[in-house]
């Protein structure tokens, strides 16, 4: 069986070894649920609004993109699994400033997220409960979720297992209700059948292309998440196996919780309603068809999905920054685990900085909090652009060294140098509309710091040999 690259540099001792309590049942739910966030339920209507019902085809051309690049990284993972992920394969295939650039890119953008979903769900938390302070819930919901990321990996496996099952038993009731209405099935609704997709209001593309390639980073960014799989499977007894079962439901996944659901809202809800974009995608759909209580079961559905998505940022962002520590791009102290495989000081450093920025969203003018999301804006399609050119450079190196390939991606190269090319390409137009153009240019002058950063750090170190799995 393939071993994860960590466990075969140093002694246990010197640099730590992480559990493989992740049960099969585990890594299967984190691949699936890895894609599902607020962004599905609510971010959703926004894409709508702006796109017109040619907002199925955005999230279809990104969910390609997005199927092609886990593709990419599970060819990769499967032959050398490694809790470092993508940035431990840019080490080996670009070079070591480009696995430290892109670690550390990826590291701040789920330390961002914390206090984002943290901040998100203590909203909602905060209309059912007036009287507690909206800070409050969400320093209390970080230090939870904290306190369960030192526990074994098991029960950060069980805690999103049952986030995921609930998000995707959401999904399924929401489509099932949904094709009901569009069939005529549901007698107390007010809506049936797919007018508002065959009778939209200025056609299929109502706003132009532009307006469809906005959607579709909207899609790229509700999409991200996928790569969880890749990081989380090391953890499991038989690492090969899982992401390869995680890559290949890639198709299923996306197909089934992104476009039906869109279908569905597209069909029953007019793309110009202005109380799309207020309520969500999925509450308008339920008020249409006059389910009731549907603000509050969206609601608690959300505060799940902010939750899981909390989570998972939490965990993320701990095993890349150990990743970063056992190759000596990151303090050395942070890659020791305790006895139960966790890396305690990981997740406790991942944490400081979720905290601090917590803190700092209601301390701080909101200008401050808003530069430091932007600086993240661009990241998730810089870790797919990563992944692409790594992928297209790591498998001749593969070969060479003798790998047998278990999981290859399709037409090589020629589908790589397509996502090559369409990822470059979303990234100028986000580049071109002025919505987007401050986020990038921020983005793009944190990833040149931490580039330069990484050059003069490892300047005088040797590129890293793959290891050998014969």
């Amino acid at each position: 069986m393939t071993k994860p690259l960590g466990s075969r540099v140093a002694a246990p001792a010197a640099r730590g070894v992480l559990d493989t309590g992740l049960k099969e049942r585990h890594v299967a739910m984190l691949s699936i649920g890895g894609v599902i966030g607020a962004g599905l339920f609510v971010g959703s209507g926004h894409a709508i609004a702006a796109a017109g019902p040619a907002v199925i085809m955005a999230y279809l051309i990104s969910g390609i993109i997005v199927l092609l690049v886990m593709r990419m990284l599970g060819e990769m993972a499967v032959a050398l699994p490694d809790t470092g992920s993508f940035s431990t394969y840019a080490d080996h295939a670009i070079g070591r400033w480009a696995g430290f650039t892109i670690g550390w890119l990826y590291w701040w953008r789920k330390v961002l997220v914390i206090p984002l979903e943290a901040t998100a769900a203590a909203i909602i938390l905060h209309s059912w409960f007036p009287d507690i302070a909206t800070w409050v819930f969400a320093l209390t919901i970080t230090a939870a979720l904290t306190s369960s990321n030192l526990l074994k990996v098991a029960y950060y496996g069980e805690l999103e297992f049952w986030f995921a099952l609930t998000k995707i038993t959401a999904i399924i009731i929401f489509i099932c209700i949904g094709a009901a209405a569009i069939m005529g099935f549901l007698p107390n609704s007010s809506v049936s059948g797919i007018g508002a997709l065959s009778n939209a209001v200025g056609g299929f593309a109502p706003n132009g292309l532009e307006a469809v390639i906005g959607a579709m980073v909207i899609a790229m960014f509700s999409l991200f998440g996928a790569e969880v799989a890749t990081i989380a499977a090391v953890e499991s007894k038989n690492p090969v196996r899982q992401i390869t079962r995680a890559t290949n439901s890639a198709i299923w996944r996306i197909s089934i919780f992104y476009l039906a659901s869109l279908f569905i809202v597209i069909s029953l809800v007019p793309w110009d309603d202005p109380l799309l974009p207020e309520m969500g995608a999925y509450q308008r759909v339920l008020e249409l068809v006059n389910i009731p209580y549907a603000k509050a079961l969206v609601d608690i559905i959300v505060l799940i999905a902010l939750i899981s998505c909390l989570n998972s940022a939490l965990y993320t962002a701990s095993r890349m920054i150990f990743s970063l520590s056992q190759r000596g791009d990151a303090p050395a102290a942070i890659q020791r685990t305790t006895r139960n495989g966790v890396p305690v000081l990981a997740v406790l450093a991942s944490t400081a900085v979720a905290f601090l920025t917590v803190i700092a969203n209601y301390i701080m003018p909101k200008q401050v909090f808003t530069f430091l999301l932007a600086t993240s804006g661009a990241i998730g399609l810089l870790v797919y652009l990563v992944i692409a050119v790594s992928q297209l450079r790591l498998r001749k190196r593969l070969l060479a060294n003798g790998e047998q390939l278990k999981l290859k991606m399709w037409l090589f190269p020629w589908l790589t140098w397509i996502v090559i090319v369409a990822i470059v390409g979303i990234l100028f137009a986000m580049f071109i509309q002025p919505h987007h153009r401050t986020e990038m240019l921020i983005t793009t002058a944190l990833a040149v710091i931490v580039a330069v950063t990484g050059l003069v750090i490892n300047r005088h170190r040797k590129e890293p040999e793959l290891p050998s799995n014969r």
